[in-house]
């Protein structure tokens, strides 16, 4: 693996961590979102990633860059949770229904604080392995001095 695949690794890596904290803030800017465009309470939504392969074979390495595709770690797609709608008897709410009760989302604020965390923790891995390769392309100059 050479020093600029090591960079590509990393930066998939930080713009896969950087969408998925994307999708967490909009979870928990909808926490209480009765209404969307589509009618019905939000629900919560998931990235799903999916990783490509740094080793293996001759052929399927030279297959991939002939392909233009980089190892590394991509958001495949955005899942919407199937889970149901929290369900609350609130009947002065606008939104409720003819027996009072109101349909809320899906999303617990804790799950996705934990998510959020995770997230980041993952983000500041991928920094600082982005920082080791760049320290040890430093190094590998300097020997050459």
């Amino acid at each position: 693996m050479d020093i600029e695949q090591a960079f590509a690794i990393s930066a998939s890596a930080l713009d896969a961590q950087r969408a998925r904290l994307n999708v967490i803030s909009s979870n928990l800017a909808n926490v209480e979102s009765t209404k969307t465009a589509e009618g019905g309470p939000y629900r919560r939504k998931d990235v799903v990633f999916s990783a490509a392969p740094a080793g293996g074979s001759f052929e399927a390495a030279l297959r991939s860059n002939l392909e233009g595709s980089q190892p590394g770690v991509s958001v495949t797609q955005v899942i919407q949770d199937d889970r149901p709608f929290r369900r609350l008897y609130e009947p002065q709410h606008p939104d409720a229904d003819p027996d009072g009760y109101v349909l809320y989302p899906n999303i617990n604020a804790m799950e996705e604080m934990v998510n959020m965390i995770s997230a980041l923790r993952s983000y500041e891995a991928n920094v600082t392995a982005l920082n080791a390769t760049k320290s040890m392309a430093m190094k590998a100059l300097e020997i050459g001095r």
